[in-house]
Parts: C-alpha cells; structure tokens; sequence
C-alpha cells in the first residue's frame, strides 16, 4: 500500500484496518498480513487512543458467532489514507533522485526524548518463547542487539534487511576508558570510540564518543567517574549498553 522507498507514515496500521473491513474479523485479518492476534489487538488499541474514538468494533452473534468491523470513522480514516496513498505513489514516481532527500527529511522529523538515535538494517532476528534479540547494523559496521517482545517484532514488521531505528538514553549507558582486551562483560553492546566532548556539569557529565562511520554516542555518567577514567577528547573508550535498554522503530 505503499510506494517503494518513500513509505507513507501508518501504512502497516491501514493495511490492518483495510484487512479487518474485508475479513470482518480481527483474527482473520491479522493472518492475512502476518500479524500475530495479539498485535493485532495492540495496533487497534493504539490506534484508538490516537485518533480518540473507535476505529473497529465488535459485531456480536450471526452466522459466524461474531467479528469485527469498521466503525464509520474508522471507514472513513481507511478510505482517507488510500486517497493520499494515492497520491503520494504519483508524485514520489516524479520526484526520481529527489526521493531519497524526502525520506531523510521523514526520518528527521522523529522527535524522541532519547539522545541516541540509529538508523540502520535488520541483520539477524533470533526468536524466543517470549522475547526476540534482534540485531541491527548501522553505518561504519557497527552492530546493535536489541531484546525485544514477540508480538513488537510483528507489530513493526521487523524481518531481515528491514530498516529500523534504534533508541537508546544516554543515561542508559556506561563507558570504559581504554581499549577492553582481556576484560569480558556481559553488555551485549559495546561501541569502541574516541572521546570528542566532555561536558561536566554539577553532579553529571556528559561524554559523546565519535564512532566508526561518522556516528556519536553520548552517555551521563558522574562527574565522579568520569575523573576516575580520566576521559576526555582524545581518550579511546566503549560505550556498553544492555540489549534491553535499546527501544527499536520503524518509520511509519
């Protein structure tokens, strides 16, 4: 439902609601587009909450003892998001080479609270009961390994060679000073670089590391610690980060 390259903010979501009003069941309509049931229930969910009414309701009894439908703002969004969809296919078909400038306006227009933001690909996806470790190469090499739900893994529709974002609060990470040879951790992530910015503050300071393919990654810790590792610009440190601290995205 969207064009390549250029994909239209909500697009999975729509095709959701458009699969409910063909199916009239949320159960059929999640394995149409290879949605679990539960993350399903948790995209409609949120899509009430943002649009601040019902978009799918209940229908009880009948034939097939019940199902699910669109309500008329819910038919309405649907019939709205195809129109645009429409036209956002013809006019990215004109745009040629300037269609690789507006994704990289779409991506910059997130805004998050989260001081580390990567863009990058989905390279492995290794499944659990419960969780899924998913693992994202971003520029310069560098590898992210994220521990997330199995149900947020089909909600965004995360699969190998998928583009997604990683989050990561800076208050969420440690550094190392010194290169880590010989010490073992057991932080799945660990982002080699150098010390570009050191700025102490009364109690915290804040360090950005300049990584490999020109990427950043800024950390607070004390300003305590930061003179016991003697960091500052110049100074070959690592940045190591749990797999549960990192929050994936997709765009839209």
């Amino acid at each position: 439902m969207t064009a390549p390259g250029w994909p239209l903010d909500g697009s999975r979501r729509m095709a959701l609601l458009a699969a409910i009003a063909e199916h009239g069941s949320i159960t059929h309509a999640a394995k149409a587009i290879g949605m679990s049931y539960k993350g399903a229930w948790d995209a409609v969910a949120a899509l009430h909450n943002l649009a601040g009414t019902p978009l799918v309701e209940r229908v009880v009894g009948g034939k097939g003892g019940g199902g699910a439908r669109l309500t008329p703002r819910g038919q309405q969004l649907l019939t709205h998001f195809m129109q645009l969809d429409a036209a956002h296919r013809a006019f990215t078909a004109q745009m040629g080479e300037a269609a690789d400038d507006l994704l990289l306006l779409q991506r910059m227009q997130m805004r998050t609270s989260a001081r580390n933001q990567f863009l990058g690909q989905v390279s492995q996806i290794v499944p659990g009961a419960i969780n899924d470790e998913v693992t994202l190469t971003v520029a310069g090499g560098s590898t992210l390994v994220a521990t997330i739900t199995r149900e947020s893994t089909a909600l965004l529709g995360l699969t190998p060679g998928a583009t997604a974002y990683a989050l990561v609060k800076a208050s969420s990470i440690m550094l190392l000073a010194g290169e880590p040879e010989g010490v073992r951790l057991s932080t799945r992530n660990q982002l080699r670089g150098t010390v570009t910015r050191v700025q102490p503050g009364a109690v915290n300071t804040d360090v950005t590391l300049a990584l490999p393919g020109g990427l950043t990654v800024s950390a607070i810790v004390t300003q305590a610690s930061a003179e016991a590792l003697g960091l500052a610009e110049g100074v070959a440190a690592t940045a190591l980060f749990k797999a549960s601290s990192v929050i994936l995205g997709v765009p839209g």
